[in-house]
Order: structure tokens, then sequence, then C-alpha cells
């Protein structure tokens, strides 16, 4: 799973009867702009600390990375962003492909929605750790340099990896309690969540149509998705932990590259995805997922290119890895919360065009509403953008 959007390709799974694409956690085509923030005074000590700053200071902030950044450019990292992630979905529907049966009929495999929850976590640690590889690769060809960090910085990172892993544990565990269409609408409101830390811990502040574009990329979600929906009401509040979680990750994301410690992409994955990978492998040793495997292996599930299917799948995760974390340096956490909406709609697209998935006419008008949404979100943003350049 690619280390950012891990939770909603979990849900939006079901679609396409194959595991979630764990992204390193966490993932907009028309969506080039940013959030309308009128106020660019911050800064991060931590992983969503603000600092103190005098009246002059405040007056003469740099704006924030995203204003400054083309919308040709935001475009083509999220048009990345959606092809490796629809890429991924494949992968990981081809990696399930070369599980067979554990019976005497080689050629039958498995349902994949029972090897889904089966092997998240070490799922989860193949992507962390072909992103680690990836990474030393690159700062041995001298690509990544590392910057000098204190002790309190390197603890601030060791907190975003457990912040990571933390938020993999409670979707995984509340996947279990609530219905999938529940959790993939609780999960849609993620952008909400980012426009409430943002406005809470940065003093930023929104035009109100950007407020009203949440409600056709809430409401398409909701419709794109539409099932049963029942929950205990322990699974509830976990799902909305892992919403809140969700958000709080995606702008910590955003903050590690462009606040204080100002990181470059590559160097915040390679110093964190070793630590995540450590962690899951843990988590999965705890959970019984190794035992699992190991079980599996010795009764001959996997088929001989199994290898090479999960080659290629690390190889796309760590690709999905590096253009996400640009992606939200470039755009913005919002705008990536926004895209996380559209790529519900997109995967479901995607299963009904490549896995002949059924869906209603429900569920197809609100994958168009979910789009529309996007579409009048983005226009918003590149207006805003045109309306601050005029000033």
């Amino acid at each position: 799973m690619a280390i950012n959007d891990e939770q909603t390709e979990r849900s939006s799974s079901n679609y396409l009867g194959r595991p979630e694409e764990l992204e390193m956690s966490e993932k907009d085509h028309t969506m080039t702009g940013n959030s309308a923030e009128t106020s660019d005074n911050e800064s991060s000590e931590g992983l969503l600390r603000k600092e103190e700053r005098d009246l002059e200071a405040q007056s003469h902030a740099a704006p924030a990375v995203e204003h400054t950044v083309s919308p040709k450019k935001k475009l083509l990292f999220l048009g990345a962003w959606f092809f490796f992630n629809l890429a991924l979905t494949i992968s990981n529907k081809a990696v399930l492909g070369k599980v067979r049966s554990a019976d005497d009929h080689p050629t039958r495999t498995v349902d994949t929605d029972s090897i889904q929850a089966k092997f998240p976590w070490l799922l989860t640690t193949l992507h962390a750790s072909a992103t680690s590889i990836g990474c030393f690769g690159l700062m041995g060809l001298g690509m990544v340099k590392l910057t000098a960090l204190s002790t309190r910085e390197n603890l601030i990172l060791l907190a975003f990896s457990v912040l990571f892993t933390v938020n993999i544990a409670i979707s995984n565990v509340s996947l279990a309690m609530v219905s999938v269409p529940l959790h993939q609408i609780m999960r849609s409101t993620c952008p909400v969540v980012t426009i409430l830390i943002y406005r809470t811990l940065y003093n930023r502040s929104y035009s109100t149509p950007t407020y009203l574009s949440m409600i056709p990329l809430i409401f398409g979600v909701g419709l794109a998705t539409a099932g049963d929906y029942y929950c205990t009401l322990i699974g509830f509040l976990l799902t909305a932990l892992g919403v809140i979680l969700a958000a709080v990750k995606t702008v910590a994301t955003n903050r590690l590259m462009t606040g204080s410690l100002a990181l470059s992409a590559m160097e915040v994955l390679l110093r964190m995805s070793p630590l995540a990978a450590v962690q899951c492998v843990l988590y999965a040793v705890i959970t019984g997922e190794v035992r699992e495997f190991h079980l599996a292996y010795q009764q001959g599930q996997f088929s001989g290119s199994f290898g090479m299917a999960l080659l290629a799948n690390a190889v796309i995760a760590f690709s999905l890895n590096m253009v996400s974390f640009q992606a939200n340096k470039l755009a913005g956490a919002l705008t990536m919360t926004v895209a996380g909406n559209v790529k519900q709609a997109l995967t479901i697209a995607l299963g009904i065009v490549l896995f002949n998935v059924q869906t209603g006419m429900m569920n197809a008008v609100g994958m168009l509403i979910t789009l529309a949404g996007a579409a009048w979100y983005s226009k918003i943003e590149l207006d805003n953008k045109r309306a601050k350049g005029a000033r």
C-alpha cells in the first residue's frame, strides 16, 4: 500500500474484490489549486504545532508553498497521483490472482475478500520497505541529501511514523465494526476535518464557495457507495477517530515539507518509511499475520509468479509514495483530501470498466456528483488564485 491513502482504498476494495491500497499513508486531475486561505502566518515546530510570531513577522509572512506553485505543475503531480493509485489497485488484484486456494485445485484462486483481511500489515511492510530501499538508492545516486536534525526534530519524525501506523490500525479495527458504505461516507468527511484543523491551529480562513463545494464532494461519495448501513457504538467512534487521524496525517505530511523543517518529499520518505516498516512488521507478528503467511506458503497457496507480482506491486507503491508526498507539498493538504474523495469515485468506475462490478443508477449519479464537486472546487481555487494575483 502506498503510504498515504490506504484507508480509502481499503474501503473501495469491496467494489473491486482486491485488498486495500495501503498508502504510506493518508490520497486532483482538475483540482489544480489549493484551498483559499487568507492567513499564511503558520509554522510548525511539531507535527501540528503552531509557532508564536510577532505582528511584524506576521505581516511579512511568506505565502504558503501551494500558493506559489503553477496550476500546470499541480495538475501534473495530481494526475500522476491518480495514475499510480489506480495502477496499484490493479496490481493489488494481480497479486491476489497469484494466490491459490489451499485445496487440490491449483488453478482455483481464493476469495479476494478473505485474503484482503489476512495480510494488510505485511502488505504495508512491503510497501514501506520498498520505499525505504528506493529512497536509499536515490540517496546513493546523490539525489537525496539529508538535513542535520536535532533530537527533537528526529522525535517529530518518529511521531509521524507512529501516526501513520496507528492510523492503519484504527482503520483495520473499525472496518470490522461498521459496514463498508458507512465507513466510506465517514472517510469522505476528511476535507471538512482538514479545514477545521487549519482554521483551529493555523488561523486559515476559506471562501464561502470553498465550504459549499464540500457538500457535493461528500454527498456524491455517499451516493456512489450507498449500501447497508450498520455499526456498533465503538465502531462508529473508532471510525470517527480514524477520520481525524487521516486528516491530521495529511496536514502533518504537508507541514513537515512546508513548515519550519521544510524537508523534501524524498527526505521525509527516507527518514519515515524504515520506521513505519519496522512498526508494521512488529504489528504483523503480534496479530499473527506472519504465522498465517508462513502457513499459507507451506500449503503452496502462492504461484510461481507470485514473487514477480509482489515486486511489481512494490515498485508501483514506491512510485505512488514519491508522487503522493510531492503532490501534497505542491497542492496542499486540503486538495489532497478532496482528491481522496475523487479517488473513491474513480476506483468504483475502474471496477465497473475492468472487473464488471455491478452498480446501480444511484451509484453512478453519486460518482458524477463527486466529480462535479471536484470540478467546482478546482474552479473556486483557480478563481481565488487569480484574484490574489490581481491585487
